[in-house]
């Protein structure tokens, strides 16, 4: 993302850090592969955006039986899951729906069921360092805990998961701790803390402004583009939320007359378009710009996330596998045809030995505080298909669990406008669900080394045959 001011003459690209590319050349098509045109019934071929559209459908249709989604990105198809003791006219409704193009997949667990599973994570386990989701591929709920849950608190979630009954919840240990990435993409500057922008959208009263993290946006109220300069934007501090429901701000740039581009920058000269705000679903293939990190891809594993931080609980947001690390947050998160997905919260683990990350959605963050992005893209209140923490979310209008694509980095020689890969895609299965209750806000500002040493430092990203080598400095 880009923006151009009249008073500066250098460009401040809010979204790509300062990655520089090899020869690989990421330009992101228009759109993915079309729906196979057929008018038989059973499973079609879908692009990820037209699977995402069709589960939302489904979802209307099947009410109650429905219990997620997922993208086979395998296939390039769309299985729904269903609970056939809850349909009246079972076999009526399964054949409108395997004639609409989707897969037809019978559960043990309904959709219901998972939920309320959720809700005893939330009333039981609400412990520092966990986080759970439903995963729809496995239609159980995927509850993680990071290595600081240990003694009675490991005993308290793992006797949790067992009341729930068998085939209902999973729980894994995470060799990380879950915590904000404060620091930052392009990186911008409040104080001694350093995030990342994400993505310039266009405020309700026509102003251009930047989304980051929340985290971000709480523990300082200015941001600039360079350590110790002139503040550039200022957080909107009515709509500015960390810990609660998101995690995300909104900064409006102090000089009206910026020109905030609606593109993400790749480094080397390299940028994408966004054209549009698009919604999270389970197996969609993404990528990952920050300032420590450069770029990463990977595919999202869990919708409707609810992560315990230290500083209190967050809900709403999108589990992925892709990596990160201090100094991400803030970062975009986008597709390869431009959409405009998240924005980067925080996780465990590293670029080294992976872990999960959380991130905040751009649709809800968008709705929250007024403003669009892109051109035409799903603004403020808009229902956007595909629903980010609705198939595996909380029984809203889009369909979450339907996920999308999933495949391994693209090789930089593979069809024209592909994103040469970022790394394979490893397929998680990890989901997180529920809504847990907010805790007071922490002081982000000791989270994640902020202001710790390497802010700025150039990431060197470097194009091989099988993709983008990840050279990333570390700015710990």
């Amino acid at each position: 993302m880009s923006h151009k001011r009249a008073t500066k003459r250098k460009a401040f690209i809010a979204a790509g850090g300062v990655a520089a590319l090899g020869a690989a050349a990421l330009i992101l098509p228009n759109a993915m592969a079309s729906q196979t045109e057929s008018n038989q019934a059973g499973p079609k071929t879908l692009a990820a955006s037209d699977a995402s559209v069709l589960a939302a459908q489904l979802q209307k249709t099947l009410g109650e039986a429905f219990a997620g989604a997922y993208y086979d990105s395998g296939d390039k198809q769309l299985v729904v899951n269903v609970d056939g003791q809850r349909i009246p006219g079972a076999d009526n409704v399964l054949a409108q729906a395997e004639q609409a193009g989707a897969e037809i997949r019978e559960v043990d667990n309904s959709w219901s069921e998972l939920k309320a599973g959720a809700a005893t994570l939330k009333k039981q386990a609400t412990v520092p360092g966990t986080a759970w989701a439903i995963d729809p591929r496995t239609n159980k709920i995927q509850v993680t805990a990071d290595s600081t849950v240990t003694g009675e608190k490991w005993d308290t979630v793992e006797s949790t998961v067992k009341s729930l009954g068998a085939g209902m919840a999973t729980v894994k240990k995470s060799a990380g701790t879950f915590k904000p990435f404060l620091e930052g993409g392009d990186a911008i500057f409040g104080g001694g803390a350093r995030c990342s922008a994400g993505f310039n959208v266009t405020n309700a009263d026509g102003t251009p402004g930047f989304l980051t993290a929340g985290h971000c946006g709480v523990v300082e109220p200015e941001w600039a583009e360079e350590e110790g300069g002139a503040p550039i934007g200022t957080v909107d501090a009515e709509t500015a939320t960390f810990p609660g429901v998101g995690d995300f701000a909104l900064v409006k740039y102090n000089d009206p007359a910026t020109q905030a581009a609606s593109t993400v920058d790749l480094g080397n000269g390299q940028t994408v378009n966004i054209s549009a705000a698009g919604e999270a679903t389970v197996g969609l293939q993404v990528f990952r710009m920050g300032s420590t990190t450069g770029l990463a891809d990977g595919q999202v594993t869990g919708l409707d996330a609810t992560v315990n931080y230290p500083e209190g609980t967050v809900t709403g947001l999108i589990q992925t596998n892709v990596c990160a690390e201090p100094g991400d947050s803030g970062g975009s998160l986008f597709t390869q045809d431009g959409q405009a997905i998240g924005l980067t919260s925080g996780g465990s683990g590293d670029c080294t030995v992976g872990g999960e990350t959380f991130f905040q959605p751009v649709t809800t963050a968008l709705a929250a505080v007024g403003a669009t992005i892109g051109e035409g893209g799903a603004g403020a209140g808009e229902e956007a298909a595909g629903g980010a923490g609705d198939a595996a979310g909380a029984g809203e209008e889009a369909a979450g669990g339907a996920g999308e694509q999933a495949a391994g980095g693209a090789d930089a020689g593979q069809e024209e406008g592909a994103v040469a890969g970022a790394g394979e895609q490893a397929v998680g299965g990890a989901g997180d669900a529920g809504d847990a209750g907010a805790g007071d806000k922490g002081d982000a500002g000791a989270v994640a080394g902020a202001g710790d040493a390497g802010a700025g430092q150039e990431q060197q990203q470097g194009a091989d045959d099988q993709g983008i080598d990840q050279q990333g400095n570390a700015g710990r």
